[in-house]
């Protein structure tokens, strides 16, 4: 992987607080509600989703036969 490829992470404000709710009805915790919402911002999502890509790929490079 080359550097150029790599995304910058997202940048909040700091003090930045995130609005969340917890869903009725159900269990959920607050750091899952936390998380849910987070990942409703499209620039974590795609943060997150090369992250993910990048481990898969450097866990299947590294096996060894």
């Amino acid at each position: 992987m080359k550097f150029k490829d790599v995304l910058k992470s997202p940048v909040f404000p700091r003090g930045h607080r995130w609005s969340f709710e917890k869903r009725k009805g159900v269990y959920e915790s607050e750091v899952t509600a936390l998380v849910r919402k987070m990942l409703e911002d499209e620039s974590i999502r795609e943060d997150q989703r090369f992250a993910a890509e990048r481990w898969r790929a450097e866990e299947r490079l590294t096996k060894k036969p």
